[in-house]
């Protein structure tokens, strides 16, 4: 019997076995020439998002010195995100120095990024530090801050009222740097600065 008497018998079109030899040639050929397979670089569990109470965080610097302190009655870390997200979070932000007092604060929230080098307070937020030598007592009233813990510094774009023993300083917008003492009021700047006692 003939090719195509079997063919004829069976009713397969000749176009059709056609197509099927051609689509296993390319299948063959996409495997011999094709690329490799894509290695699983996957490497343990996925982590969770998770809840903690009454939390406490301590983020270190390169040299392996704290750059931060956060406690929070709540912190969250959202699923697919490293980030942490705090409430009513209070602080502590080291001076670095000898003989300076840290800076300690609290805001209405907190957050994180997954690396630690950056830590934005929202709502109201508010730093003191202790007197020490002949620099008095030092407390900052603000919001909205953004601070680099692992540099030192911060910033806000909000008002700003600064008091120092009996002097008080005050404007919108303010830049600081924790470790050299430096600090900037951007605009609208308005001082009060009582006269020292004088000594009888």
């Amino acid at each position: 019997m003939s090719w195509r008497l079997w063919l004829r018998d069976r009713r397969v079109p000749a176009a059709t076995l056609l197509i099927a030899l051609a689509a296993g040639m390319a299948q063959l050929l996409l495997w011999w020439f094709g690329p490799a397979p894509k290695t699983n670089d996957f490497v343990g569990p996925p982590r969770s998002g998770y809840t903690l109470t009454d939390a406490r965080v301590t983020e270190y610097n390169a040299a392996g010195q704290p750059s931060f302190h956060l406690q929070a009655p709540h912190l969250e870390r959202r699923e697919g995100d490293d980030s942490l997200y705090l409430n009513s979070p209070t602080f502590q932000l080291p001076a670095r120095q000898a003989g300076v007092p840290d800076w300690h604060g609290k805001s209405l929230y907190g957050w994180v990024n997954k690396a630690g080098t950056l830590l934005k307070l929202q709502g109201p937020v508010e730093m003191q530090r202790a007197a020490f030598g002949t620099t008095p007592a030092t407390d900052m009233h603000t919001s909205d801050v953004t601070a680099w813990p692992k540099e030192n510094r911060l910033e806000t774009a909000a008002p700003t009222r600064i008091v120092q023993g009996a002097s008080t300083i005050s404007g919108v917008g303010m830049r600081a740097n924790l470790t050299n003492k430096h600090l900037e009021l951007l605009d609208d700047v308005h001082s009060t600065f009582m006269p020292a006692k004088s000594r009888r």
